[in-house]
């Protein structure tokens, strides 16, 4: 039985779209260069942080990945799928004679992390050996899959600056909001690797998360031990094999199990609300203040209804049982043993309606803490940011030639033309230059790849600064 492996094949030569099998027959005569790029022309939100890369190029591109068994196995996958023998035999053979199964491409992109306007470059691709310009954009249908990480750490970015900017209206600090949106989405992606990738765009962001296969990301391919963080945690099942009327020891079990630190109940099995009033408010009240003396804190977590009324509700409820303070900008802070977790129903869309209705009822985004799962990991696609790889310029017959479309029927799709470079202008913006107008040492955009072997990488820790939100740079520079 053969080994297994994490998809479907290992084998490079089968990681592309069928009929890129056939462009090596379909460029000009004599081409010689075909150099394209990445990019977001446009989309949801009007800046995209880079991220995932990396992942894409140690996980496929390093080393010497075409080998002869390899491509005989694509030979024979390819007669079968087309009927017919298209398959670049001759090319793929001269890449594992001339280059030791080494891939003779180049490619440069912004650094890691960091967050660019979209209509920009964001990767230059182009082959390095003169009789290879049919490989640049065969590997088109694995580079774009940067989409993905890309996408999901731009939406997480929104919506910390969305918590963050609540926090600096009602919190006396923002010490914690590296911790205010918990990634719940594991189960509610594709796969495994989907969870792994989704969730390491995520941590680049935020620190909370029960997605362990974002763990597992960003520590094989970006040199982090410890990425992301977690507490124990009740579960619906957990609660409910107490039966209704053992809600109270269910509860109770939580509280002698984990008798110190943080833990998070969900306490909507039944009635979140006597919940809140008549168990944790009471009969487990004294309980919970004590654990709070061992630096215990108590979240508490409804699971249904309607988000902006339950979360209010809830915070009146335990207000009202365990009193609360106002802090030094004038909104109420349950005290410090006792927090809320909102999980259900987040999304960037809902998440300031929230913390809308908590500002006008006076109440802290201090107390809350989000977590968001399918809206974070999984409702997401290439034409979120409108994602891209587009052929820019060649050489053909030794001429250079700018290489663009601009179809009558959807401008919004037109290339951009010749080399490209990212730089900044006289007023630090991002700006792609053109048909080789750019000045290269002002280039933005790092060879990070070349000739099978990676150039540059990044750590998490990179990463995460580059990505940094304004409101929280601002903040430091204060200090």
């Amino acid at each position: 039985m053969d080994p297994p492996v994490v998809c479907s094949t290992d084998n490079i030569l089968l990681i592309t779209d069928s009929y890129k099998v056939t462009h090596h027959r379909q460029y000009p005569p004599k081409t010689t260069v075909v150099f394209s790029y990445f990019e977001s022309r446009g989309g949801k939100f009007k800046e995209t942080v880079f991220f995932g890369l990396q992942y894409i190029i140690k996980r496929w591109l390093i080393g010497p990945v075409v080998s002869q068994e390899k491509i005989q196995e694509a030979k024979e996958v390819y007669q079968l799928h087309f009927g017919q023998d298209l398959f670049n035999k001759e090319g793929w053979e001269y890449i594992l004679k001339n280059h030791n199964g080494y891939l003779p491409l180049r490619i440069k992109a912004v650094p890691e992390g960091t967050v660019v306007p979209y209509k920009n470059a964001l990767m230059v691709v182009e082959n390095t050996d003169p009789k290879c310009y049919w490989l640049t954009n065969f590997f088109e249908t694995l580079l774009v899959q940067v989409w993905y990480p890309m996408t999901v750490s731009t939406n997480s970015r929104a919506m910390k600056e969305i918590i963050a900017q609540y926090l600096y209206d009602t919190a006396d600090n923002m010490e914690g909001l590296p911790f205010k949106l918990h990634d719940f989405g594991f189960r509610g992606v594709s796969s495994v690797e989907t969870a792994g990738i989704g969730g390491a765009a995520h941590l680049v962001n935020f620190r909370g998360t029960d997605t362990i296969a974002g763990l597992m990301m960003a520590r094989r391919y970006y040199g982090c031990e410890m990425a992301g963080f977690s507490i124990p945690a009740a579960e619906h099942s957990t609660i409910t094999t107490w039966g209704e009327k053992g809600e109270v020891e269910a509860f109770r079990n939580m509280l002698q199990q984990f008798p110190s630190g943080l833990i998070a109940c969900v306490s909507d099995s039944y009635d979140i609300f006597n919940a809140c009033a008549k168990v944790w408010g009471e009969e487990l009240k004294d309980m919970i203040i004590e654990r709070g003396k061992r630096n215990g804190i108590l979240v508490v977590r409804p699971d249904s209804g309607d988000p902006p009324t339950i979360v209010v509700k809830v915070l009146n409820i335990l207000g009202e049982k365990f009193g609360c303070d106002k802090n030094s900008k004038g909104f109420k802070m349950l005290p410090p043993y006792i927090r809320v977790i909102q999980g259900d129903g987040i999304s960037y869309e809902s998440l300031e309606g929230i913390l809308k209705s908590m500002k006008i009822n006076g109440w802290s985004a201090d107390n809350l803490v989000f977590g968001s799962g399918g809206a974070l990991l999984q409702r997401v696609d290439r034409d979120t940011q409108k994602c891209a790889f587009k052929c820019s310029f060649a050489v053909i017959n030794g001429k250079q030639v700018n290489v663009f479309k601009e179809p009558i029927t959807d401008l919004g799709k037109k290339s951009k033309k010749g080399r490209l470079t990212l730089e900044k202008n006289d007023k630090g913006e991002f700006v792609t230059k053109e048909e080789g107008m750019g000045d290269p040492k002002n280039d933005l955009l790092v060879t990070v790849f070349e000739n099978g072997k990676l150039l540059k990488d990044y750590t998490f820790e990179e990463v995460r600064q580059n990505a940094e939100i304004e409101l929280v740079k601002k903040m430091k520079s204060e200090k």
